[in-house]
């Protein structure tokens, strides 16, 4: 069995359980990712418009 379908499944089961388990910390982890890729693009946008200047 490939090492990497081995970690993708353990990963859907882990997601799947705190989901059903703790749904409000599911929300919480998910908008903490958004809020993390959100300030991550909005790094590289001021950094595009400095070096625009």
């Amino acid at each position: 069995m490939d090492i990497k379908k081995v970690a993708q499944y353990i990963l859907v089961v882990f997601v799947l359980y705190t989901i059903i388990n703790s749904p409000e910390r599911a929300a919480d982890l998910v908008q903490v990712g958004f809020e993390g890729i959100s300030d991550a693009a909005e790094g590289v946008g001021d950094f595009m418009t400095e070096l625009i200047k």
